[in-house]
């Protein structure tokens, strides 16, 4: 490309976004201002894509993380030939449009995650990264044509450098090697407050050198050629990820540029008027020079040029490889394969009692027999959150003490395609996670969280380590099935249902063993169901979840020796899964008279299902260090403890 038209497309790309920033009178327009040079050397001559087909099985990905320079993103997206209309960039960040305030994955195409909360886009192109090589090792063979070789690009700001999920990520980036992840550090030293003086003053290249990194720098963000040798060397730098720090100059060409006025507002219609004159741009809104409209054919062309070419390879590859090429497609879909789940029918657990997470644990074991694409690990508890896939090999991933990055790290792989991944940890340490499991459910990601040691049984360990809001906390969030298995068999069915989920999942597993119940899988399907029922009404449903449900049984066979035979007792493992029953299906678990609710986890929501009449034994306290069993009590969690509830409750209800 002549240096002439790549100006003009830089200088097009830098108005098209302030232009949907006045428009909106809203938005962020000195990211954009700064970063065209950069993103445009990065699309114009490296990033190989078919905006005709923008899920492209072999296509780089490119992730902005810097999630509030969405403007630029989208006139990329629009100048590079996707379907995204003129049009839809004079809504930006209007109701209904492809263009929203930050890049949402499934709404806009070319947008690979969503991203605005800093930090994640970053640790989520680990992920890619990583999920490229896995697949690469798992489908390619030497001597001919790889069927997976691509890139992951990130643009990423200094406020993204500064969050702890990033520090985790680029340590695990570095020290699994992912020479194929390269990030371009837009280094404009500004963020909301002012200077990047007050907060963050660290050699940012020597941190990443540290982590394993190969770094480079651009001391001019707007030389074109110096970011392009640049770019060239990352590629070339295979055995490790590549930090391309490049000096740029936040909201170039305005009136505000430098400082931190021009982050995160309008120019306003003077300032618009005086960068276009800087730029000697039309004074007209949502210009495209035609040059950069024939431009754009060029890289349509380009991009069916590879992609048919990759189509070809596939399909040679095909006639001599059948079965694997299947195989391939079929992990690209995400479909799970025939007979996936006959391992899991065959798991027998006797009549001892089992913990959760060990039958968890087992199923995991059974399931990678006949799932190929499931992959996960822990953050450094596999031994406790019982993931390890015997003979799993690379399928075993060891994400260290890094929940955050490893929660966003997956999300990464299930974006990617090829992988249906887990990870685990602790309940009480979800929290480290949120931020992550967040954007897992907002993408509908299909992740599996393995969250054991789910209550103050957990015991010895005390406060700091039982969980107590974690689970109603998981609960609020939207789009995400949790699911308290009750026993092993329970724990079996959760799984069948989590890995055949469109989104994602938390398993919520205990440490302690756990009587083994009459389980229903189908109840476990539809969220709750009636474990142990009574002639007639009842006179008292008891519900409970996880390790509750067995003290639930417990508690009936007390009440019944005090002469209250009419007792129901429910397992619910999932409010999702219960929510969406139907009005007649739900009545007939819950009944119709009193209903008193056990859980070890906060009461929070619980009367939603026992109703306003109804009792809830929760936690709604920290805990104690203690053995579990003591833990419990102390809680209120005993068979004499509820038993005395009930009969407030029937009390109560008979005056």
């Amino acid at each position: 490309m002549n240096l002439d038209l790549d100006a003009l497309c830089v200088t097009t790309l830098r108005m098209l976004a302030v232009d949907m920033v006045e428009q909106a009178n809203s938005g962020h327009p000195g990211l954009p201002l700064g970063a065209a040079p950069m993103a445009h050397v990065l699309w114009s001559r490296f990033l190989r894509h078919d905006p005709a087909d923008p899920r492209w099985p072999d296509r780089d990905r490119f992730i902005l993380s810097a999630g509030h320079g969405s403007a630029l993103l989208y006139a990329l997206l629009h100048m590079s030939g996707y379907d995204l209309p003129l049009e839809e960039l004079k809504r930006f960040r209007q109701l209904g449009s492809r263009t929203p305030g930050h890049p949402e994955h499934g709404l806009t195409p070319g947008v690979e995650c969503s991203t605005g909360p800093l930090g994640q886009g970053l640790a989520m192109g680990v992920g890619m990264a990583w999920a490229e090589r896995l697949l690469a090792e798992r489908f390619n063979r030497p001597g001919e044509s790889a069927l997976v070789d691509h890139h992951v690009y990130v643009l990423a700001s200094d406020g993204d450098l500064m969050e702890g999920v990033v520090a985790e990520a680029a340590s695990l980036a570095g020290h699994q090697g992912l020479g194929k992840l390269v990030v371009l550090y837009d280094d404009n030293h500004i963020s909301i407050e002012g200077s990047t003086e007050l907060t963050f003053t660290e050699d940012v290249e020597a941190r990443f050198r540290a982590y394993g990194w190969h770094t480079l720098a651009v001391e001019d963000g707007e030389d074109l050629e110096a970011i392009a040798h640049a770019i060239e060397a990352g590629r070339a730098e295979t055995g490790r990820p590549s930090l391309i720090r490049v000096r740029t100059r936040i909201g170039h060409g305005s009136p505000l540029a430098g400082s931190a006025a021009v982050h995160g507002a309008p120019l306003g219609a003077e300032r618009l008027a005086a960068t276009r004159v800087f730029y000697h741009w039309p004074n007209e809104s949502f210009h495209v020079p035609e040059a950069v409209q024939h431009y754009r054919v060029g890289v349509i062309e380009r991009g069916l040029e590879w992609s048919h070419a990759w189509a070809a390879q596939l399909a040679a590859i095909e006639a001599a490889d059948p079965v694997r090429v299947a195989q391939f497609r079929e992990a690209l879909a995400g479909i799970l394969p025939d007979g996936w789940d006959e391992s899991l029918a065959r798991l027998d657990f006797g009549q001892k009692p089992v913990a959760t997470r060990v039958a968890s644990g087992m199923a995991i074991h059974a399931l990678a027999g006949g799932i190929p694409a499931l992959i996960g690990g822990s953050a450094d508890l596999a031994p406790s959150n019982n993931t390890h896939i015997q003979n799993g090999g690379v399928r075993n991933m060891h994400f260290g003490v890094r929940e955050h990055a490893m929660a966003a790290i997956v999300n990464g792989m299930a974006l990617h395609g090829g992988w249906i991944p887990f990870c685990a940890t602790f309940l009480v340490f979800s929290d480290y996670m949120r931020g992550a499991m967040r954007l897992s459910a907002l993408m509908e990601t299909r992740v599996i969280y393995v969250l054991t040691h789910d209550s103050i049984a957990v015991g010895e360990d005390g406060p700091t380590h039982q969980p107590v809001e974690q689970l109603a906390g998981l609960r609020a969030l939207p789009g995400l099935t949790v699911l308290r298995p009750a026993d092993a068999h329970e724990t079996v069915a959760a799984w069948r249902l989590a890995v055949s989920a469109r989104g994602p999942t938390a398993l919520i597993l205990s440490r302690q063993n756990l009587p083994i119940l009459p389980v229903n899988p189908e109840g476990v399907a539809r969220g709750a169901y009636v474990v142990d029922g009574c002639s007639g009404e009842p006179e008292l449903v008891l519900l409970a979840s996880g390790s509750e449900v067995s003290l639930a049984m417990q508690v009936k066979v007390r009440l019944q020796s005090l002469g209250h035979e009419a007792i129901r007792v429910v397992s619910m493992p999932s409010w999702e899964l219960f929510a969406v029953q139907s009005a007649e299906y739900r009545m007939s678990v819950l009944g119709s008279g009193l209903r008193l609710a056990m859980e070890a986890g906060s009461s929070l929501g619980w009367h939603r299902w026992v109703g306003d009449q109804g009792v809830v034994v929760a936690v709604d306290r920290f805990g104690v260090s203690a053995p579990g069993g003591r833990a419990m009590d102390v809680v209120g969690l005993s068979v004499e403890a509820v038993v005395a509830k009930v009969m407030e409750l029937i009390s109560e209800s008979n005056q």
